[in-house]
């Protein structure tokens, strides 16, 4: 929402994708894809979207190197823990931002387990970071920056809008933010020109870069290229309930991506040896932290 310069790039939508419902599994009560990791090449720098619900087990002790995790709280409580000493509970609107760079070990887990409603999107690193020491970043709602105007709301959770910045520190330059529409209201949303874009719609229907998206499609928008800004149009279409739509951004790391389980490298030995690593201690001892207790 900042003044825009008088050249702009405009972008359109390539594609849009559907959510990809998986039903329930050993860990969540139900999970679907927003995005898949079949086709990094498409996607880069972003891996995958999943959406999960669950009370019981959730998701105990793992480990996951060479990636960043972002993880967004739809509802519930999500209760984290780590082998750096984190522990705390997340609640709707709060964001994760995790470096396992290296590696690191933790669990996410319904508070008492009871409900949790969560995005988890997976930021490639590049060779040269996937090494990096790891860190853990709690961004809570109610401490983000937010710009309200003319019936539209960013939550700017990384990189910057209307002179403000968010708070997520990156390994990897990615802007992000949770725009808010109400029915009828057009956004012009500002993004570096060399990025990858995606918009995915949380609630209600909208169109986005000349397509129409509806709640759980997901638009795709490439880099454009060259020096100048580039923007991409939301309009909320008319009806009762608002567009929320979750916008991320990020360069092309434009590398081979290698994927086992949860690390992300880009060769199949690195994979191996990640395996390797863990297996034999060098992510450190798996915590024995207990629960949160409750509040």
């Amino acid at each position: 929402m900042d003044a825009q310069p008088a050249t702009i790039t405009r972008r359109t939508a390539a594609r849009v994708e559907d959510r990809l419902h998986l039903g329930p599994d050993a860990e969540a009560d139900d999970k679907s894809l927003l995005f898949t990791p079949a086709a990094p090449r498409l996607t880069d720098p972003f891996l995958v979207l999943a959406e999960d619900l669950f009370c019981s087990p959730g998701f105990d002790w793992h480990p996951h190197r060479g990636l960043q995790t972002v993880t967004l709280v739809l509802d519930g409580v999500l209760e984290h823990g780590d082998n750096l000493g984190n522990a705390d509970a997340l609640t709707a609107g709060d964001v994760q931002w995790m470096t396992a760079g290296r590696g690191i070990i933790h669990r996410e887990l319904a508070f008492r387990d009871e409900r949790a409603h969560v995005l988890q999107l997976w930021v490639n690193l590049p060779a040269g970071l996937k090494m990096t020491n790891t860190r853990y970043q709690d961004l809570l709602a109610a401490r983000r920056p937010v710009i309200e105007r003319d019936g539209a709301r960013i939550d700017l959770i990384s990189g910057h809008a209307g002179g403000l910045t968010g708070p997520a520190l990156n390994r990897w330059p990615v802007t992000s933010a949770v725009i808010t529409l109400e029915p009828g209201r057009t956004l012009d949303h500002v993004l570096p020109a060399h990025d990858r874009a995606f918009l995915a719609v949380l609630a209600g229907r909208a169109a986005i870069g000349g397509r129409a998206v509806q709640h759980g499609q997901t638009a795709w928008s490439d880099p454009v290229g060259g020096a100048q800004p580039s923007a991409i149009t939301l309009q909320a279409r008319d009806g009762d309930q608002p567009a929320v739509v979750l916008a991320f951004s990020g360069q092309p790391v434009g590398q081979p991506v290698a994927i086992g389980g949860p690390f992300v490298m880009t060769t199949n030995a690195e994979i191996y040896q990640a395996f390797q690593d863990y297996r034999s201690g060098k992510f450190g001892p798996v915590p024995r932290q207990a629960r949160l207790q409750y509040r």
